[in-house]
């Protein structure tokens, strides 16, 4: 079984900009003094992964096999998920990198089938983003081997994995290379001896990086569960079922764990909106505004362009930012239920245009209006590759991204959901620098680290985090690609 060569080096420059904040937690833990200690040690960690349910559910099933955890690791009941315990390892406050390995195996058989596969010497490795294992069959051990890549997080907690050629070979299966597999999280089980690890001013917080982007409900979205249009004299103009839109607006938060780092994390900057666009209170969801295009209810078509552009900055340095990115001229197209999101993409100053950034899904294919509105919400979007590129490959294709609301009126006199509301504020910089006063008051907790780790909130003690955020890549494609292009111009 070949045993690829460590890849994803650019995960590194990712961990590197984000463990800039978190090396001085990391050597309180350990107690070092000097600046020369480069690797503290690290112990308590436990990791948790299913490997794949679809797997589990074979291996039980239809293979008539089963699971044996021994040696420290255990098994969720109803063939549940795999916890792998004692992890111990380093944190490079060189490097900014982490590296941990666990107690534990599992042995994975089938005597119908004719297998059977030990998995043992379960590792993370925070700067190649990928799980290792030492794994045994047909009668061979062979050590290390990559069974998932990962897309790190700042809490390390349900993160996602794609499978590896390598484990598609083990588990027997040639589908699984690159499909998605469980997942994983990586947990500080020991107790945190910070001052902070339950501050209760932290309720306020926005939400930390690994949070999934929908519990966030941020009442100034534009609230198109609201059917607040009331019928008017006019709703007896029936707009025609095809035609052309007269207005419109778009809710989208790109991606939750985005903008937590850019205004909480350690990119310490600031997110605003213009051309009409505007940012939902508490650090919330885009709105973008006057919708053009045309609708077609019979075919159950829309193809709608938005106004507004939502510019992420951060890194400042000497006036200068490593992070500046813009994403406007917003464009959704739905064909029965399926479609795109397409954006331009300015990155430092360069722009691209018409990035197909997310397939689209909507949960029912008929397009139907209402008072002359037609209202789809929370519309799937999953990252492209074509998005993944524009983000410079920090979330893989696949990636989940924040839902996606459309409210297009067919009529001039259609009334908008949300057209009433006053929740959302055309000036988020004010919500930016909130957050940043937040993450300025967690420093003074943490010997002057800021990054606003206390905000991920009581339940994860901070001594995890201090880990757990050196080596995020929840900074988003865009930010750690224009610092690598910066830093490599220099």
């Amino acid at each position: 079984m070949p045993v690829r060569s460590r890849r994803r080096p650019l995960a590194l420059a990712a961990a590197v900009a984000t463990a800039a904040t978190v090396g001085a937690t990391a050597l309180a833990m350990a107690g070092a003094t000097t600046a020369s200690a480069a690797e503290v040690p690290l112990s308590g960690y436990e990791l948790t992964w299913g490997i794949k349910q679809s797997y589990r559910t074979y291996v039980t099933g239809m293979a008539a096999g089963g699971f044996t955890a021994t040696d420290g690791a255990t098994q969720a009941a109803d063939n549940g998920v795999f916890t792998f315990t004692g992890g111990t390892g380093t944190y490079d406050s060189t490097a900014h990198t982490l590296a941990l390995g666990f107690k534990g195996a599992l042995k994975i058989e089938s005597k119908l089938h004719g297998f059977e596969i030990s998995l043992s010497d379960v590792k993370f490795d925070s700067a190649a983003a990928e799980i290792t294992a030492d794994v045994t069959k047909s009668g061979t051990t062979t050590q290390d081997v990559p069974l998932a890549d990962v897309t790190v997080t700042r809490t390390m907690a349900d993160m996602e994995t794609k499978l590896t050629k390598e484990a598609a070979d083990v588990f027997g299966s040639a589908s699984y290379e690159g499909a998605a597999g469980d997942p994983l999280t990586v947990a500080d089980t020991t107790p945190s001896s910070s001052p902070t690890p339950s501050a209760p001013t932290s309720d306020s917080a926005s939400p930390s990086a690994s949070t999934p982007a929908s519990t966030s409900a941020t009442p100034s979205a534009p609230a198109s569960t609201s059917s607040s249009a009331s019928p008017s004299a006019s709703a007896t103009e029936t707009a025609p079922a095809e035609g052309d839109i007269a207005d419109g607006t778009l809710g989208w938060g790109v991606k939750q764990s985005f903008r937590t780092y850019v205004v909480d994390g350690v990119a310490k900057g600031e997110i605003t909106t213009s051309g009409g666009a505007s940012q939902a209170a508490g650090n919330g969801i885009f709105t973008f505004v006057k919708a053009t295009g045309e609708y077609d209810t019979d075919a159950d078509t829309l193809s709608a362009a938005f106004e507004g552009a939502v510019t992420f900055k951060g890194h400042e340095e000497d006036g200068e930012y490593g992070l500046d990115l813009t994403l406007s001229d917003v464009h959704a197209t739905l064909d029965e239920g399926s479609g795109k999101l397409t954006a331009d993409v300015t990155s430092l100053g360069e722009k691209t245009q018409d990035v197909v950034l997310a397939d689209l899904k909507a949960a029912k294919s008929d397009l139907t209006a209402s008072d002359d509105v037609i209202t789809v919400d929370d519309v799937e979007a999953t990252l492209t590759e074509a998005g993944a590129k524009a983000f410079g490959g920090f979330y893989t294709a696949g990636t989940e991204l924040d839902p996606v609301d459309l409210a297009v009126a067919l009529t001039d006199d259609a009334t908008l959901p949300g057209d009433d509301d006053s929740d959302a504020t055309s000036s988020p910089s004010a919500s930016a620098s909130t957050s940043g006063t937040t993450g300025g008051t967690t420093g003074s907790t943490t010997g002057g680290i800021t990054g606003g780790l206390a905000n991920t909130g009581s339940d994860t003690p901070v001594g995890a985090l201090g880990a757990a955020a050196a080596v995020t890549v929840a900074a988003g494609a865009g930010v750690v690609f224009a610092m690598r292009r910066r830093r490599t111009q220099a």
